[in-house]
């Protein structure tokens, strides 16, 4: 049941649309909150919502940042988004932050880590909590970049927790992906996985500075090296190298100049729709097996037979395997009528 305060909070679905058309800032926060929210009726009305919105949408460019803890993600965001900033560009940033297990909130607080630009009037910060959402990855940070882009912001930056299947996630929703890695930190080749370098559009060292410039340029000839070493990608983009330091501000508008370049090149032969149009794609599957599966455990019948089925998987009775086959026939008895 949802609270007084929830209630609330709650705005028409006309108050919502031409809250966020208008630009309203405070409105886009409460329509996000919406969208991440669990109620039946939330869900409802956050659906309408981005059906009316939809026109409006898809005009952004979309990138992607990851990078393992201690990088300087949000160091090098906020100067990397004071600099677009600069260029008249509105820019929205979902900063996507590791759940705190006791009460599911947003523990790293991007808005106090990023001050400055939490105060620039064209960039909008969100942090994201990521409760139990795959690999890190807040589970409507879709709706979210929908809502930004009607909105009117012109780019969306979404940042990755950086623990392994979250770049695999948010790599499936952004136009351009971004890897920082920090030289000097041990074995720089061999400390990422090849998948990740591979699914980079852009590769960033930061903190290249001081007397880690050095470290920095020899793990910049390292990475440039790997790169000869992958099959080309899909898109025709030959992957670049840079080095930053969000300090000396080197370096940040040649990474956002290298963005502008992806975006061109990719549209210019097609790939930046036919990306575009895979990733609606996958959504509608993500979004289809997750509705099939809350539609499921709402039987009593499902989900007694999943609490037995839990049982002799526990006891080592029934592998994990044949206990789903299982379930899956007592859906089939269900839907056929024959329970």
């Amino acid at each position: 049941m949802a609270t007084k305060s929830a209630i609330r909070r709650r705005l028409s679905l006309q108050q919502y649309e031409e809250g966020i058309v208008s630009g309203q800032r405070t409105v886009l926060g409460q329509a996000i909150t919406l969208i991440e929210s669990t109620l039946h009726d939330d869900r409802i009305l956050a659906e309408a919502l981005i059906e009316k919105l939809l026109p409006r949408t898809g005009k952004s460019v979309r990138v992607g940042i990851t990078g393992v803890p201690g990088v300087g993600k949000s160091t090098f965001i906020e100067a990397f988004g004071e600099h677009i900033t600069s260029t008249n560009k509105k820019l929205a940033v979902l900063a996507i932050d590791p759940s705190s297990k006791k009460n599911k909130g947003s523990i790293l607080g991007d808005k106090t880590r990023m001050e400055t630009l939490s105060k620039n009037p064209n960039a909008f910060i969100r942090p994201t909590a990521t409760g139990s959402s795959l690999g890190g990855v807040a589970g409507n940070t879709r709706e979210a970049i929908l809502l930004c882009e009607a909105a009117g912001y012109d780019v969306i930056l979404v940042e990755t927790v950086g623990v392994g299947q979250s770049e695999v996630a948010v790599r499936s929703m952004v136009d351009f992906f971004l890897l920082l890695m920090l030289a000097g930190a041990g074995d720089d080749l061999q400390g990422i996985k090849k998948g990740i370098m591979e699914m980079a559009d852009g590769i960033v060292i930061t903190k290249a500075d001081g007397d880690n410039f050095k470290k920095a340029s020899q793990a910049k000839a390292d990475f440039q090296y790997a790169l000869h070493l992958f099959q080309a990608p899909e898109s025709g983009w030959k992957v670049n190298v840079e080095l930053t330091s969000a300090l000396q501000n080197t370096g940040i508008r040649e990474t956002w100049e290298t963005i502008e370049s992806f975006t061109a090149h990719t549209q210019s032969n097609g790939h930046f729709v036919l990306n575009r149009q895979r990733q609606q794609l996958e959504w509608l599957h993500e979004s289809f097996d997750q509705l099939l599966k809350e539609e499921l455990l709402h039987s009593k019948k499902i989900n007694s037979k999943l609490t037995s089925l839990q049982k002799k998987v526990i006891a080592n009775q029934l592998s994990p395997s044949k206990a789903a086959r299982e379930l899956l026939n007592e859906v089939y008895k269900i839907h056929d009528g024959k329970s």
